[in-house]
């Protein structure tokens, strides 16, 4: 991944398109977490009646895109709740890996799928 391409940069880019278009009016919190939502749905649809294994999916090229372009609004949409927010994505990500490693010790959970609550 080129500095271009840099979590920094695709948020300074979406920041950008949402100014040049004047639109920052719509972007409450409320409107971007429901905005979240909206395309997580999308993204679900995309395999709504099928259970394609790793490798149907990567044959599919129509998937595959689909796929793609749901995730990239997913991300899209989280990183600008980010940005609204002052957020760093890095940070709040790391953090969360911390809670997830003291909630799921790997040498515990090692191959379930078993919710925290169940190891407490």
């Amino acid at each position: 991944m080129s500095d271009g391409d840099s979590l920094a940069n695709i948020m300074e880019r979406l920041d950008s398109f949402v100014k040049e278009r004047d639109w920052n009016q719509f972007h409450s919190i409320k409107n971007i977490v429901a905005s979240v939502g909206i395309e997580a749905a999308e993204l679900t649809e995309t395999v709504q009646w099928a259970n394609p294994s790793v490798e149907d999916a990567k044959e599919d090229q129509d998937l595959m895109r689909n796929i793609s372009l749901e995730t990239a609004d997913v991300m899209m949409y989280c990183l600008r709740l980010c940005s609204i927010l002052d957020l760093d994505p890095v940070q709040i990500m790391n953090d969360k890996f911390e809670i997830n490693r003291m909630k799921y010790p790997a040498d515990i959970v090692r191959g379930s799928s078993a919710k925290y609550t169940a190891y407490e």
